[in-house]
């Protein structure tokens, strides 16, 4: 990664910051054992707020999303409240919120859904693949005038899909046992038929011929179901990145949404695209759900095993006129140097388990956290 150069950014680029938005998915625990708990319903049923806070597939999980954001203080202002929110709401119920990718003390399988047609539509026709939805995401909307900017930013999303992975990993438990990956989550998404690393694009007609080989198999029942890593969002005007395990902090989210909107600043800006292959981004992204940023990552280029703190470094590197522009140059430097030093979310997992020696411990340091 180190013959990868930023381009400057031309003017018009530079003053029209790009709108983000962020969703963050949690599980509910209870407050004593730390056991996931579906109290979905119970805990949003009576929800009145200007908050955008939702119910997941499964009745273990709570949802947020900010609304449209200019910039990362925005982001991170609505981040913060929605957390609050939630666990305020959960309290009553003997409920907390954990911002962790996986079940770190398990659950029932299958997982009790929400009431929802569509929700029993999937699982008639997905079978046993619910058992592993109790999983915890971060998506990172950037705001596109049209979908071919979308595909474009897609396959420039596409080649840092392992670093992001990485910087985000926050699921090493899993079931009440060390999975043995820093992201566990995206393994366990990985069954799905329309699941993993998009395919390059040539235009948006072409993305949408893809897109439609998913559902005429059946691998995808609608546009929402196609659940690439990245893909042009069914509801809004909007570019979606999806390989980000959930944040263990507001301020690690902030990053990760500032990082995706400056990779999007720098295509439009004419930075050319790394078109990897579909087998080196697959073996890149395993890779980096194992290791996280506490190992080996693959170089795109060379398909050489190299330190993944130094591909997280070039990330950085690749995008910091953008970071610059933005006005969150020193936010992303100094948060990218933070998970380095202090760990990702999932080496702090562990650390807290070897130092606690208790998986309960574990989800109550989560929720503190959180």
């Amino acid at each position: 990664m180190s013959e990868v150069t930023a381009l400057p950014l031309p003017r018009a680029v530079s003053d029209l910051p790009l709108s983000v938005g962020v969703e963050e998915e949690f599980l509910l625990v209870d407050a004593d054992t730390g056991v996931l708990v579906p109290l979905a319903g119970a805990v949003l049923g009576g929800v009145r707020s200007a908050l955008d806070l939702q119910q997941e597939m499964t009745l273990y999980q709570v949802e947020s999303a900010t609304g449209v954001c200019l910039s990362m203080t925005e982001v991170r202002e609505q981040l913060l409240a929605a957390r609050r929110a939630l666990a305020a709401l959960a309290g009553p119920h003997g409920a907390r919120i954990v911002a962790t990718g996986t079940p770190v003390l398990g659950g029932v399988r299958p997982p009790p859904l929400a009431a929802s047609d569509r929700y029993r539509t999937i699982a008639a026709e997905y079978g046993s693949l619910i058992d592993g939805l109790t999983i915890c995401g971060c998506h990172v909307h950037i705001g596109i005038p049209d979908e071919d900017t979308g595909v474009l930013i897609s396959n420039h999303l596409r080649q840092w899909l392992p670093v992001l992975l990485a910087i985000s990993a926050n699921s090493p438990f899993t079931d009440g046992r060390d999975s043995g990956y820093a992201s566990w989550r995206y393994l366990a998404w990985s069954p799905w038929p329309s699941a993993g690393a998009p395919p390059w694009f040539e235009s948006a007609e072409d993305y949408h011929r893809c897109a439609g080989v998913l559902r005429t198999g059946g691998a995808a029942l609608d546009p929402a179901m196609v659940y690439w890593d990245v893909r042009l969002s069914a509801r809004h005007p909007t570019v979606e990145l999806r390989v980000c395990d959930v944040a263990a902090t507001v301020d690690e989210a902030v990053v990760l949404a500032a990082l995706v909107r400056a990779i999007a600043v720098t295509a439009l800006a004419g930075a050319p695209a790394q078109r990897v292959p579909d087998l080196l981004l697959r073996t890149a992204l395993w890779r980096a759900a194992r290791d996280g940023l506490d190992g080996a990552g693959i170089e795109p280029r060379s398909g050489r095993l190299v330190p993944a703190a130094d591909l997280a470094r070039a990330l950085v590197e690749w995008t910091r006129p953008a970071l610059r522009a933005a006005g969150d140059e020193d936010l992303v430097v100094d948060g990218v140097d933070r998970v380095l030093l202090d760990g990702t979310g999932a080496v702090r997992q562990r650390r807290a388990f070897r130092r606690r020696g208790s998986l309960v411990d574990v989800v109550r340091m989560l929720a503190a956290q959180t």
